[in-house]
């Protein structure tokens, strides 16, 4: 007589998931595994503080074997429901950023001498945004740390009165981190765009701008806040610019206009 299956559960699908994470959810997970009790009877913050880890990272870790989103994400529109799902967290998310803080993060972007914005692998596309904006009305002042590959970090060229941008979600990349305490050491004022107080970059920072990278549904970490925030402070900059900033921008547009960068239909 064939002996009856055993009815598949949430934790025997994370053990055997595990191999197949990314290394801080295989840590992750591991703890859950090793602590199962706990796991179904305590908050995700509480766990966290007792397995030293980042609470997105349980948040994270959650969501895939979650019975009522595996539920949910089954059949011919699990795929619409799974964007139904991530456009709800991700604006959840970003109604969570603190609006002050970015303002005032933007006061220091204002008066430094020269910003540096360092932001690399995934985080590279919000460094560029914030850096191609803020060139719009400060050309002079902005630019990329690494802007010639990423072995040339610039690190030297920090000052005191500068203002450094350092962007990263954990796993963090190495650059981003070196880039952060270099601004530290060297006296600039360091603002850090990351997922948790407790991130390297974050160490030292006059600025925290926190966005939630594990949020979302989905394998891939969410950008949506972080974008956000980047052109959120480019916007206050722009604004606190006055008249300086606007006459600028004029004539970085004419500039534009002048050298056809932009498509035009022709008559």
């Amino acid at each position: 007589m064939a002996r009856p299956q055993l009815k598949s559960s949430p934790l025997n699908e994370l053990c055997s998931a595990l191999p197949s994470l990314p290394m801080r959810l295989q840590e992750v997970g591991r703890f859950v595994a090793a602590n199962d009790y706990d796991a179904t009877t305590r908050s995700m913050r509480e766990l966290a503080a007792v397995a030293g880890a980042d609470p997105a990272s349980f948040t994270r870790l959650a969501k895939p074997f979650s019975g009522r989103t595996r539920g949910r994400r089954q059949g011919p529109n699990s795929d619409v429901t799974l964007v139904g799902d991530k456009f709800e967290a991700e604006a959840a998310g970003l109604a969570r950023i603190s609006s002050g803080s970015v303002a005032k993060a933007a006061k220091a972007l204002h008066v430094a001498q020269r910003i540096w914005i360092a932001g690399f692998r995934s985080c590279r596309s919000v460094a560029e945004l914030l850096n191609y904006q803020l060139r719009l009305f400060r050309p002079d002042a902005a630019q990329l740390v690494g802007g010639s590959g990423p072995e040339d970090l610039d690190l030297g060229a920090f000052h005191a009165g500068d203002a450094v941008v350092a962007i990263g979600f954990a796993p963090y990349s190495t650059a981003s981190v070196l880039s952060a305490r270099a601004a530290h050491r060297s006296r600039a004022t360091l603002i850090a765009i990351a997922d948790t107080a407790a991130a390297p970059m974050a160490e030292g920072a006059e600025h925290l701008l926190l966005f939630e990278a594990a949020s979302s549904p989905g394998f891939f970490p969410s950008l949506t806040g972080a974008i956000a925030i980047a052109q959120s402070l480019a916007a206050v900059t722009f604004v606190l610019g006055g008249t300086s900033a606007k006459r600028r921008l004029e004539e970085t547009e004419a500039r534009l206009a002048e050298t056809s960068q932009y498509f035009a239909e022709r008559g």
